[in-house]
């Protein structure tokens, strides 16, 4: 029983929400596009849930590996790092959960175009992508986390391929518009990036680990992070306006919204050791807003 919550902490279950944001922000708009395909939104969603767990395994592996989870690390406890798993455990979970990433993966591309032609192999290139990303971001000898390049690789996969290739996935055509969400949700993303990285910039400092919190300081770090909440809310309106979309029901994602206010109050004037609820905070709060982006969409149509 001790093992069994061993993992399912290791899994990191508060993560998801955070990672279907993508995969949903792609399928609402494709649904208002009316180009929505059930079993492609179920696949991806599969897809995208095992990627995320891939990743969190990954980095509970890493971290303890290359030294960044140690006793004076705040934040949730890891479960390499505690000995409750051990690293030969781990390491064949992950294995694991590349196998579960690639099955799912493959079994939506021929979902998705009933095929294996160019389009097919240039998304299974961007699944073995996003399978590297998820490892190699606190794992191996150079780990990208460590280079401060963590934010640039969840922009990308969070937001640019989450979005638009879900979108594709559904629709087979390319949208710019479509980049618009995608960008918001990139930057939400790594908004949720950047306030762990804020909260362990002491932990991340004494362990090597130079994520740009660790580059720049807080200081930097608070103005990056009103930047990424500003620019997401100006994205998604420039959406709506860009698409000419009718009805006041498509401003109701504005509410999700709210609760940032407040998480924007803390980021910006509390220290480092006071941010970890706000994690939470803005990963429901992006799980939130998309969801009531696609529902006002949909009730505007």
């Amino acid at each position: 029983m001790i093992k069994f919550i061993a993992w399912i902490k290791a899994f990191r279950l508060r993560t998801l929400p955070l990672a279907l944001s993508s995969t949903l922000m792609g399928s609402l708009v494709a649904y208002t596009h009316k180009v929505f395909d059930v079993k492609v939104f179920g696949l991806a969603t599969v897809t995208t849930l095992f990627l995320q767990i891939l990743s969190n395994l990954a980095n509970d592996y890493g971290d303890t590996q290359n030294g960044a989870d140690h006793d004076g690390r705040k934040g949730p406890e890891r479960m390499v790092q505690s000995g409750l798993i051990s690293l030969v455990e781990m390491k064949r979970m992950i294995g694991v959960f590349i196998g579960l990433s690639l099955i799912s993966g493959v079994w939506l591309i021929i979902e998705a175009f009933m095929d294996i032609d160019w389009r097919g192999l240039v998304f299974f290139i961007l699944g073995l992508a996003s399978i590297a990303a998820a490892l190699k971001y606190t794992m191996g000898k150079n780990p990208y986390g460590y280079k401060g390049l963590g934010d640039f690789f969840v922009f990308v996969f969070f937001g640019l391929v989450g979005v638009i290739g879900t979108y594709y996935l559904h629709s087979h055509v390319f949208n710019w518009t479509v980049v618009l969400p995608a960008v918001a949700v990139g930057f939400l993303s790594a908004g949720v990036l950047n306030v762990n990285n804020m909260r362990d910039i002491e932990s991340d400092r004494l362990a090597k680990k130079n994520t740009l919190a660790v580059k720049y300081g807080l200081k930097v770090m608070r103005r990056y992070h009103l930047f990424l909440i500003v620019g997401a809310l100006v994205l998604l309106i420039l959406f709506l306006v860009l698409n000419a979309s009718q009805g006041t029901m498509q401003w109701m994602f504005l509410f999700g919204f709210t609760p940032l206010i407040f998480h924007l109050k803390t980021v910006l004037s509390k220290s480092d050791e006071e941010l970890d609820p706000e994690l939470k905070r803005l990963a429901l709060s992006t799980f939130v807003i998309v969801l009531l982006f696609g529902l006002g969409q949909y009730l505007s149509v």
